[in-house]
Formats: structure tokens, sequence, C-alpha cells
């Protein structure tokens, strides 16, 4: 039955919602490339809470997600910034699902990696950025999860220069029970993070972050690079040392960058294979017979899905994947950590209802087309 979508210009256009899925099961474990999920919270929508009250967040729902995750094979990337921290996760509940997801994790026999940063301050000197740091690393190796070092807001304010950046995670990296993973988030998903590495000048930043993982390449498994940049992250993968890995953080450009060419390739860290879950993972299973055309085939198609999520202000493109995840029947409502629902327009939702339909991401698309008339009928659509 034909659904009536809002445009940019005001006017509704028709759209013939699919019938049948993409026909996705879950399968063996990838053998070509190391993936992980960013994955979102679902936030608790009966708490009497508001945007400036501590995080409320429904850990049934939230676990089961995650438990989604690992069914297809992917590892999930906890507490990151797809989880809203900064946004609305503070540091307690950040914890609280780093427990709770490494434990999960634990009996399931699913892979996972933590956050760590320093969002339980605002500010302050390097000294207490360091601490700051070190309680979140411990909380994480405690958990059993391996450790992502996550940008810090703090430290950007804090550090006068590049010789402050190779200080404070030098240091971290010490102490580092085992390898971890180097985050750099660039200023379109944080712009607090600008100049990060010393630098406003990537080519000077870069330097910086190669000299950091030079001094300590046993202790980096791999780094995560969210600049949406392709061609910087080729040229980076292809100067660091041997073993250590990129993991693509670009949901602009993932799939040539997933698939590699002949000097090597990117695993991948990515918010977009929250709603990409299945999916991505059959590409990859296809990418590990060799058949990179059929990853290509397969998960190419997905990339203007992704770049409308994650479309300027790129930050907000949580609020795209928490509308996926309601529409596909993960959660039961549309209610986000700090009332980020409201952060995307009606006409961006029914775009990225329109396309992830078309894809086949909807387990049952009946369901999806109802819940999509819902928000139009809230929103005063009336037909």
């Amino acid at each position: 039955m034909t659904i009536h979508l809002p445009s940019p210009d005001g006017s509704l256009r028709p759209y013939e919602p699919r019938t049948e899925p993409l026909a996705l099961t879950p399968g063996t474990p990838f053998t070509s490339r190391t993936v992980f999920s960013a994955a979102h919270v679902v936030a608790d929508p009966f708490a009497d809470t508001h945007p400036d009250a501590p995080a409320a967040v429904d850990w049934d729902a939230t676990l089961a997600f995650r438990r989604h995750l690992w069914a297809h094979g992917l590892g999930v990337a906890e507490a990151m910034d797809t989880a809203q921290r900064g946004m609305g996760l503070d540091w307690a509940a950040a914890a609280e699902l780093i427990r709770r997801s490494a434990a999960e994790a634990r009996a399931v026999g699913g892979r996972i990696a933590c956050g760590v940063g320093t969002d339980q301050i605002t500010g302050g000197s390097l000294a207490d950025v360091r601490a700051a740091y070190e309680e979140q690393l411990a909380l994480v190796e405690e958990s059993g999860a391996q450790a992502v070092l996550m940008a810090s807001r703090a430290l950007a304010a804090a550090a006068q220069g590049p010789e402050d950046y190779l200080d404070v995670y030098g240091h971290l990296l010490r102490q580092a029970a085992e390898p971890v993973v180097l985050h750099w988030l660039g200023p379109m998903f944080d712009p607090a993070l600008t100049g990060y590495w010393g630098s406003a000048d990537l080519d000077v930043a870069t330097d910086t972050f190669l000299e950091v993982i030079a001094a300590h390449p046993d202790k980096v498994d791999g780094i995560k690079v969210s600049l949406l940049d392709a061609e910087r992250e080729v040229d980076l993968r292809r100067r660091l040392p041997q073993g250590v890995r990129c993991y693509t953080g670009d949901d602009f450009n993932y799939p040539e960058l997933i698939a590699g060419d002949e000097q090597g390739f990117s695993h991948a860290l990515l918010g977009i294979f929250d709603p990409l879950g299945p999916l991505a993972a059959e590409a990859v299973r296809i990418l590990d017979t060799g058949d990179t055309a059929g990853f290509r085939g397969l998960l190419d198609p997905t990339v203007e899905l992704s770049r409308h999520l994650f479309q300027s202000p790129t930050r907000f493109y949580k609020t795209g994947v928490v509308f996926l995840a309601w529409l596909a029947g993960h959660q039961t409502h549309f209610t986000m950590v700090g009332g980020l629902q409201s952060a995307r327009s009606l006409p961006h939702f029914a775009r990225a209802y329109e396309l992830a339909d078309g894809l086949g991401l909807f387990p049952d698309p009946k369901s999806a087309e109802d819940r999509m008339r819902t928000l139009l009928a809230l929103y005063g659509v009336a037909r």
C-alpha cells in the first residue's frame, strides 16, 4: 500500500514499501577482517527524566541488541560515541553499560571493545586528564574487554601542543595491560576535538599520531580513524608499524576501505554497522571467500543510506541509527537519552526509512511501515 512521505520542500511523495526483507541469517565467524559495530543504547521511555538528568537506560533492550549483533558474528564496540558518550550518556551510565555488556559478552562468547575517555571531567590540568583516563582504563580492563582510547575533549582543551599528547598517551600505553585501539575522531563528529594531536594541520597531526604509535607498537592493537577522508586513511594505514591494524571509522567510504587494495586493507569499527549489522556480516563473509566484487555488490548500495544518516551536523547520526532500530523492531519506541530523537527532521526520517526499506533492512517490512505511518501521523501527515 502506498505511503506518502514528506520531502524537504514540504510536498508529499508516494512510496511503495517492499513486502519482503533481505534474507539474512547468522553465519560463521569472519576470517579475513575484524569487524566491530559501535552499538547504540536504548533509553527507558517510561523514566520521568529530562535532557539535563542522568541517562535512563533500558538495560534489557540494550543488551538484547548486542546479542543480535554477536549472533551475526560482529564484535561490539561498547560505550563509544554511537552510545551517546558526551551527548546524554554520562560516565556513571557508561561505566554500568561497560560492566553489563562485558559480562554479557563473556556469557555468549561475543567479542567486545569498550571506550575509554575522560568524560567524568569537563576540564582541568593534564594531570587531571591522565587520572580520568586511568580510572576508565582500569574499569575496562577489569571487565575483561579490550580498551579503545577515545579522543578527549578535556585533553584537547588542556594540551599546549603535540608534546602533551605524546606525554599523556605514552603514559597510558605504558600502563595498559593489553594492546589497545587508538581512536582519532574528527571534528565533524565533535567540534571540541578540533586540532587534536596538537595541530589543526592534519599532516602535522598525523605525524604526531604516528609518533605515539611508533614509540609503543607492542601496546597498540590498531587505530580507528574517523576523519571521513578515504585517501588520508589509506595513506595512514600504509605508514603503520607491522602488526598494527587500521579499523576504518569512515561511514562515507567503508566498502572500498574494507575491500582494500594491493597494499592492504582496513578492518572496521563503524557506527553504520549498527543498523547494517546482518547485511554487513553477510558482505564480510562473501569477502572471506575472496569475492571482492560480491562484497562490494552487497555493501556499496548501503553507502547512500550511511551518508544520509551521517550528513552534517554529523554528530547527530545517532538519531537516525536509533530511528532505524525502532522501525526494525529492536526496540518498542523511538525515545533517546537526552531527548535526542528531536535532532533530525521529519523529511530526514522519511528518506532514511525509504533508503533502509529499499535495502531490505527491516525484518518485518509491514511493521516498519506501520511505525513510519505512526510517526507521520504524530507530525500531522493525514494520509
